[in-house]
């Protein structure tokens, strides 16, 4: 089984599979739709994903504020989330994803894209880092289970 990572944008939904071990994350796409609350297209690629890749479960970036309040990106992680749930039937984990998008795009500078390429990759690269933190944050209890054992 593997776990899926979404950046959900206002435009776009950047996605990311864990590999079968859930050491790492990969990116893998970025959906674009129209309008902003046109989503059904998007829900059905999400689940072909799902389908083709054999994930068992989402973790979503979850837009809080700086001040960890929750703004109306966040709510709108929140609709998402119950959709996603209603739809695939997969349990859909909220993942803070404060700065993933900074850090994002500071990546892909480092790495040499070109800004005019950059827009195409950063929500995929955002969904990586939110997959990523949440892959290392259960490796890292388990390691601390196993340390108390």
């Amino acid at each position: 089984m593997k776990i899926m990572g979404l950046d959900l944008g206002s435009k776009t939904v950047g996605v990311a599979i864990s590999d079968p071990l859930l050491i790492t994350a990969q990116p893998v796409e970025t959906i674009t739709r129209k309008e902003e609350n046109k989503l059904r297209q998007t829900l059905a690629r999400i689940e072909e994903l799902i389908v083709k890749n054999d994930v068992g479960k989402i973790v979503l970036g979850y837009p809080k504020n700086m001040n960890d309040s929750v703004g109306p990106r966040a709510v709108l992680s929140e609709e998402f989330k119950e959709k996603l749930e209603r739809r695939t039937g997969l349990e859909v984990i909220l993942w803070d994803e404060r700065l993933t998008t900074v850090a994002a795009e500071e990546s892909l500078i480092e790495s040499g894209v070109r800004r005019e390429n950059r827009k195409k990759y950063v929500d995929q690269i955002a969904a990586v880092f939110i997959l990523q933190e949440y892959l290392d944050s259960i490796s890292q209890n388990e390691t601390t289970a196993k340390d108390t054992d």
